[in-house]
């Protein structure tokens, strides 16, 4: 197989390509209506969403699952980039793509006169890609990370819990609200880890360094 670190450089690519695809989906969504405020609110928190997912991805777990697939070989190192990089990866583009669904129907939803950007509910289906995608996406992470790390992130954990039944408490939520819930509570997580996981995340920081 190609070098460990090439080879896992070109899927984190692929998420990085996914994760950018999100954001077009914004601007498709829009692309035939006058920018307004609520557009442009709807654009910010789809962009803090897709940048919370970048930072969940490549922020710490990344280089350390590049680093474990350095450390193996032969058989294993195939065995152990087949399952990270191909099966546990579908889940979290999976995601990123419902995601993109869901952030194409809320932009259509807060630039179409023919909804009201403060009132009207997402459709059911948009509203599960919304965050149905993010779920999917936090389960592959943990499932990658526990496959090359053997640890769970606890908190990554909670949220993907908390967020495959949102749909049920959030569906007449106006359609820029539960985009902004989602965003807060991804926004939450990740000032959360930065505060609890500084030291690990700067040990992490020097060993890349290092090498």
């Amino acid at each position: 197989m190609p070098a460990p670190g090439h080879f896992a450089e070109r899927y984190g690519l692929i998420v990085l390509i996914a994760l950018g695809e999100s954001l077009i989906a914004v601007g498709v969504g829009v692309g035939s209506f006058p920018l307004t405020v609520p557009i442009v609110v709807a654009a910010l928190l789809g962009m803090a969403v897709s940048v919370a997912l970048w930072w969940a991805y490549f922020d710490v777990v990344a280089p350390v699952a590049e680093r474990v697939l350095r450390t193996r070989q032969g058989i294993d190192r195939v065995r152990l980039a087949r399952d990270s990089y191909t099966y546990l990866h579908f889940p979290m583009v999976a995601g990123v793509i419902y995601l993109a669904l869901g952030l194409k129907k809320v932009a259509q939803y807060v630039g179409d006169t023919a909804h009201h950007a403060l009132a009207d509910p997402l459709p059911t289906t948009a509203l599960w890609s919304l965050y149905g995608g993010v779920a999917a996406y936090l389960i592959g992470h943990l499932a990658f990370r526990l496959r090359n790390i053997g640890s769970i992130n606890r908190p990554r954990a909670v949220v993907a819990v908390l967020l495959l039944p949102a749909p049920l408490a959030l569906g007449r939520v106006p359609a820029l609200a539960a985009l902004a819930v989602l965003a807060g509570v991804l926004v939450g997580l990740i000032a959360f880890e930065v505060e609890r996981y500084a030291e690990a995340r700067a040990a992490v920081r020097a060993e890349e360094a290092h090498h």
